[in-house]
């Protein structure tokens, strides 16, 4: 297959970069909406803080940051030297991509989602209502978790810290 050349492997590291700095700082963005909630006493309030974490993480960073990552690195994988499972490093970050990608799909939307409708149908209550409650610590818990691992992902793309499997 075709390389690109090596300029054109600096646009694509500086797109992918763009797309990974979207999907983490949205993800942080997204953690720090939570305290907002603390000493809230409208559900109004609370109903749009909860929109707001919604239309953050599905329309304008998070999910276009995750999917912009997976396509760069895909197109990484295809158009330079680097590979697809080439060193255990890249091994590493297409397992963590792709299974963040998968949870977010599967859990942390969800989860998210039925907050924002929790919060819209029964406002203020829902500080009370078990169901919101525990949407609220399965994301915060495990949206946590998933920013961490995308942090650690990174530092593990600049320190590349295991030999390619040929040295191995």
């Amino acid at each position: 297959m075709k390389k690109l050349s090596a300029k054109g492997v600096k646009w694509l590291k500086g797109f992918h970069l763009i797309a990974v700095a979207s999907w983490i700082g949205g993800a942080v963005s997204l953690l720090a909406l939570y305290f907002l909630k603390i000493g809230v006493e409208d559900g109004g309030v609370l109903y749009g803080i909860n929109k707001s974490i919604h239309h953050v993480d599905m329309n304008i960073v998070v999910i276009p940051g995750a999917v912009g990552s997976l396509l760069t690195g895909l197109l990484y994988s295809l158009f330079s030297n680097w590979g697809f499972f080439k060193h255990n490093w890249l091994t590493f970050k297409w397992i963590v991509t792709v299974t963040a990608i998968v949870f977010g799909t599967f859990f942390l939307g969800p989860w998210e989602t039925a907050m924002m409708e929790i919060s819209g149908k029964i406002g203020i209550a829902s500080l009370t209502d078990s169901a919101y409650l525990y949407n609220q610590q399965m994301n915060l818990m495990f949206g946590t978790l998933q920013v961490l691992v995308l942090i650690i992902t990174v530092f593990v793309s600049i320190l590349k810290p295991w030999k390619s499997k040929k040295q191995a």
